[in-house]
């Protein structure tokens, strides 16, 4: 190898990876030493020919034999050194081949006429080199696919021909796409203008694995942009460094706005810290920062957040930067107070439920409860936790209990509510709806959730509707029978007054007729007490004073009660009055008088007292409501025996006594409840065993003007005269008491014109109509009834008078329509009742 290969191996040498040669780091030192010696040789040769020369001047022998010995000596010398370096030259191309060689890239040694001087393998197997054809033609043929990749090989080409380094990395494509890539670097070698070194890399693997990182960062920053939290980080000055979309949206701005501007981190926080740092969060600062703060928009709006902070100095300890993790609560708030609500919501529901409520674990023990399923088992307390659910239950129901909530826990549908007891301290009756639910115990197990409906009072009212309807049947019964017995009663009264009018006291005959008609008026005081239970019997109220009354009375209750017990008698101050029938609040107060002194057979005392009451709000007292207003109560209170509490609700049943048989008909209360109620009043009852008795009477107060009424009933007239004249027609179906009515009525001087019905009056009217004066007609007839009799005789006659007579109450006419009922004359009737009320309406009419 020459001086010019060793120069050009030297430089393309030169162009080698640090570290590539080995142990020939050193080749450029080494040349230097070398060219020193074969200058230094060479002027030992020159020396020696020119002393040579001079003692061939000087005809020296001896110096020119010594300049020829020196001239020889050098040469020899720098012989000896040429043929010693060409040898080493030659080993160094050598091994700088061989390590060219192992290269894993492609090496090309090319000199400025672009002939190889060196090209190892695997630049031929990566370029598809062969020997016939220039290697950088082949290298641009291997990119001539790709027009971007063929224009920059053209441009790395020429700036190399410039004598600068490029380096360049170029897509080889097949099938129109990079299939492989090439990193291309190509190094001008000095001394030689257009040879270079050109390595050739095969970076496809690197490639791939930088677009896989490429994809797999840009997944990083879509998921730290678009994550439901935000990231930011500031600088030592606060400035922003880093918004992740999310935080920029809750400040209502894009991230640019923010790492683009000379806004600080204290400029978005509501409170910002005092005294801090400008990239401190919280007070006191610190390197971990975590809390809430109250951040604020750049459109003003506040939300509070949670943040994570940590604060990253450098090498130096001042230049700093944060990474920082906020999170919106405002959800979370949301959710927690719509969680709250809801929970309030629930628990009031629970609560505030009108029924009772238990929860019960998996174990059969009570793990939760409303208020009111305590006031069902009357406990004020929620000691009852934790117990068994049967315990609460009484025991005679307990299996029965259990075996049924043991299967709906298994899983069982259950087709009905069922009846149980509560062990309170009354025995309470509910119905029980049992559910499964999931999760009720400790341990999350199967528990029930039991609903208790209160049942008592509706199993009360349902006795006593059953108790009214059969009340009700009994009063209908009653009403009807006292109708026919008025009928037979009006009769037998009325053909004794006809034979006492030829019987006088002293007859022999007189005393008969007397105790007949005596029994009879019995029985019709027996039969105005079936009307008074039936609420049917007829009343004829007036304004009255109760002190008057119970004041007239007090003789009478004195005698009734006996010695053996004491009397008193309260009156309130100013009391209202009352509209009633004297006599019958007579007949209820003496009834309860009586039943008084029967309760205290061994002695006592009685007490009446009377006062104002008013009910503000609607008062449930067992089945009856009574309705706001003003009252007068009369309260009848005894010292007696007291009524035990299964017979309270049975008192004012019909013939109901708890009296010895013989000692009672049992109408007493009955007959008290019936006109009370009739007045619209109402009875109320409160009774201790062994300590006595309180009846009381609640009485409407009357609100309207105080006038002058009618005292009671037709009332036979004072002086004997009860006769009178005038035409009278008399319709009435039973034949006792039409004979009776009409044979009393021709005795008394008027002209009687008798009718069976309806029909066979109009008949009359139509015959003798012009002359009639007074019609007196039954109710109640077959066919036609009276006051249908009556509408059609006042279409005819407007102007005529019509009594009514009947065993029923007055009241009973108002259902029907049309009729007037101006006067009216209750069964049974005597014969001077009958005249007096006859006169009374004839004369009206004159």
């Amino acid at each position: 190898m020459d001086d010019a290969t060793s120069s050009f191996v030297d430089g393309a040498r030169a162009g080698l990876p640090a570290g590539s040669m080995g142990g020939m780091t050193g080749a450029a030192s080494d040349r230097s030493g070398r060219a020193m010696a074969a200058v230094a040789l060479s002027a030992l040769a020159v020396i020696g020919l020119a002393v040579m020369a001079a003692g061939l001047v000087l005809d020296h022998d001896v110096l020119a034999w010594i300049g020829i010995a020196v001239a020889a000596t050098g040469a020899t010398v720098l012989a000896i050194r040429l043929s010693m370096t060409r040898r080493r030259l030659t080993h160094t191309g050598v091994l700088l081949g061989g390590a060219l060689e192992g290269l894993p890239t492609g090496q090309l040694v090319c000199d400025g006429s672009g002939h190889v001087v060196f090209v190892n393998t695997a630049f031929r197997t990566l370029i598809g080199w062969s020997e016939g054809e220039p290697p950088l033609r082949a290298l641009e043929r291997q990119f001539a696919a790709d027009p971007d990749s063929a224009a920059e090989f053209r441009r790395l080409h020429e700036r190399v021909r410039g004598g600068v380094s490029a380096t360049a990395e170029l897509a080889v494509l097949r099938d129109g796409r990079p299939t492989e890539w090439r990193r291309i670097q190509a190094q001008p070698i000095d001394g030689h203008p257009g040879a270079a070194l050109w390595r050739v890399e095969d970076i496809t693997a690197r490639r791939e694995l930088d677009q896989v990182m490429l994809r797999e960062q840009a997944k990083l920053v879509d998921f730290m942009d678009h994550a439901p939290v935000g990231f930011f980080s500031v600088d030592q000055d606060g400035h922003f460094l880093f918004v992740n979309a999310t935080l920029a949206k809750w400040l209502g701005c894009a991230p640019r706005d923010l790492m683009e501007s000379s806004r600080r981190l204290h400029e978005v926080l509501a409170h910002p810290p005092v005294n801090a740092a400008p990239y401190d969060l919280l007070e006191g600062g610190g390197v971990e920062q975590r809390g809430e703060v109250a951040m604020r928009g750049l459109q003003g709006r506040r939300f509070q957040a949670s943040i994570a902070q940590t604060v990253v100095k450098a090498e130096d300890g001042h230049t700093v930067h944060t990474r920082s993790v906020v999170r919106d609560l405002t959800p979370e708030r949301e959710w927690q107070e719509a969680l709250r609500l809801s929970e309030q919501r629930f628990q009031r529901f629970f609560e505030d439920a009108p029924i009772g409520i238990a929860l019960v674990d998996e174990g059969g023990r009570l793990a939760e409860c409303n208020q009111a399923f305590l006031t069902l088992i009357e406990s004020e307390s929620m000691s009852v936790i934790g117990r068994p659910m049967a315990d609460l239950i009484v025991p005679a129901e307990r299996t029965m209990v259990a075996e049924r909530l043991t299967a709906v826990q298994g899983g069982a549908d259950p087709a009905a509510p069922l009846e149980v007891r509560l062990s309170g301290g009354r025995e309470l009756v509910a119905q029980l709806y049992a559910r499964r639910l999931g999760g009720v115990g400790a341990e999350g197990g199967a528990g029930l959730i039991l609903h208790f409906i209160d049942m008592t009072e509706r199993k009360s009212l349902e006795a006593q509707f059953a108790q009214s309807q059969k009340m009700q049947a009994v009063g209908q019964l009653a009403g009807g029978v006292a109708h026919d017995f008025n009928n037979l009663l009006t009769a037998m009264i009325g053909f004794c007054d006809l034979l006492l009018l030829r019987h006088k006291p002293g007859d022999q005959s007189f005393s008969d007729i007397m105790q007949i008609k005596q029994n009879a008026n019995r029985a019709a005081n027996l039969v105005r007490q079936l009307l008074a239970f039936s609420r049917q019997q007829t009343l004829q109220p007036r304004i009255l004073s109760v002190t008057d009354v119970l004041a007239e009375l007090a003789n009478l209750m004195r005698r009734l009660i006996g010695e053996n017990i004491e009397l008193k008698m309260i009156h309130g101050r100013d009391l209202g009055l009352i509209k009633v029938d004297q006599n019958q609040l007579e007949q209820v107060i003496i009834n309860l008088v009586v039943n008084a002194r029967d309760a205290m057979a061994g002695g006592g005392r009685l007490t009446i007292v009377t006062s104002n009451h008013t009910v503000t709000h609607p008062q449930r007292r067992e089945h009856e409501t009574i309705p706001a207003g003003e009252y007068i109560s009369v309260e009848v209170i005894d010292t007696g025996c007291g009524i035990p509490k299964e017979n309270l609700q049975r008192i004012f049943e019909p013939f109901f006594s708890t009296k010895e048989v013989g000692s009672g008909t049992g109408l007493g209360l009955s007959t008290v409840y019936g006109i009370v109620r009739q007045t619209g009043g109402f009875v109320l009852v409160d009774s201790v065993v062994g300590e006595g008795t309180t009846f009381t009477l609640l009485l409407p107060r009357h609100q309207g003007e105080v006038k002058p009424v009618d005292h009671g009933e037709p009332r036979e007239r004072r002086g004997s005269d009860l006769t009178g004249s005038g035409t009278i027609l008399l319709v009435e179906d039973e034949d006792a008491v039409r004979v009776f009515s009409a044979r009393a009525l021709r005795n008394k001087g008027y002209q009687v014109l008798e009718a069976k019905n309806g029909e066979a009056a109009m008949q009359q009217i139509g015959t003798d109509g012009s002359r009639i004066d007074l019609l007196i007609t039954d109710v109640v007839m077959p066919q036609m009834d009276g006051p249908t009799l009556a509408r059609h005789v006042r279409k005819m006659r407007p102007e005529m008078k019509v009594i009514f007579i009947s065993g029923y109450a007055e009241d009973r006419l108002g259902e029907i329509d049309g009729v007037e009922v101006a006067h009216f004359l209750p069964k049974p009737f005597s014969l001077k009742q009958l005249a007096s009320k006859v006169k009374e309406v004839i004369r009206e009419g004159k």
